[in-house]
């Protein structure tokens, strides 16, 4: 008798891997001039260059919004000067229009300029208070207004030129280097000097200042007892292009010429408060 066939016919035990691995190694083998040119490429120098470019690119971003965050968190416009020089009018004239009579200040006087988001701080000129309150609001100070007085200016260089000095040397205000306007006021007085010149004596001023501060004795611990700083470039004849902070003229009156029933001279002044507003 014959034996049964098996029900089933045996099964061959070789797997469809068997077959599919040969067929991956070949697509993979194909694929590695492609993959090692790829590696080529990242490692080569233009994508360094590339990263280089975007990593600098990120850091000035960086550096950007820090420095935008910490002026958009100074809002005031400081108003400076000696006493006389015209700043509470200047004040009035630029938040209202109008003329009104002024006295000394003995305190300061602060409004919203406009429809901008800074705010105007009149500062009192007189000798005992000016440096106490320009300690008080230096640190906020978006901008600073040093307003002089173009008729009494050739009597006052002097105490003009000191007071500037003391302001250019605090070490906020040079950290800061926020833009400073030298408003040379009452143009519409006929002996009024002209910004031109008013310049030249502050520059030749605050040098004479510079050379007399530096030479100040030192003090027993070796440390000097003049000025906080080095004003301007050391060798040099000083000049305003040297600071930090970018330094303008303008001729204004705040009085104008047709008096109290006119309107002032204030159009270069209110240009520049648009403009570092």
């Amino acid at each position: 008798m014959s034996p049964r066939a098996p029900p089933f016919p045996a099964c061959r035990r070789a797997g469809s891997g068997s077959l599919a691995w040969p067929r991956v190694r070949t697509m993979a083998g194909g694929l590695e001039p492609h993959l090692e040119a790829l590696r080529r490429e990242l490692q080569g120098p233009a994508v360094l260059s590339v990263l280089v470019a975007l990593i600098v690119v990120a850091v000035t971003f960086l550096i950007w919004r820090f420095v935008q965050g910490r002026r958009s968190s100074r809002k005031a416009v400081l108003l400076l000067g000696l006493c006389d020089a015209g700043k509470t009018l200047l004040f009035a004239r630029l938040l209202s229009g109008r003329y009104r009579d002024t006295q000394t200040s003995i305190t300061d006087s602060s409004a919203l300029y406009r429809s901008t988001s800074v705010t105007l701080i009149d500062l009192p000129g007189h000798e005992s208070l000016r440096l106490q309150f320009l300690e008080r609001f230096k640190a906020a100070a978006r901008a600073i207004v040093f307003v002089v007085d173009s008729v009494a200016f050739q009597r006052e260089v002097k105490d003009v030129a000191e007071f500037l000095y003391q302001v250019l040397v605090d070490s906020t205000v040079l950290r800061n280097a926020p833009p400073l306007l030298i408003a040379c006021n009452k143009q519409d007085v006929t002996m009024a000097k002209s910004a031109k010149l008013i310049q030249q004596q502050l520059e030749k001023e605050l040098n004479t200042l510079r050379v007399t501060r530096s030479a100040a004795p030192t003090s027993l611990d070796g440390s000097a007892t003049g000025g906080p700083a080095q004003l301007g470039k050391k060798g040099k004849d000083f000049d305003f292009s040297q600071l930090p902070m970018k330094v303008e003229f303008v001729e204004c009156s705040a009085r104008g010429s047709k008096g109290e029933e006119g309107e002032a001279d204030l159009e270069g002044l209110e240009k520049w408060l648009v403009k570092v507003a």
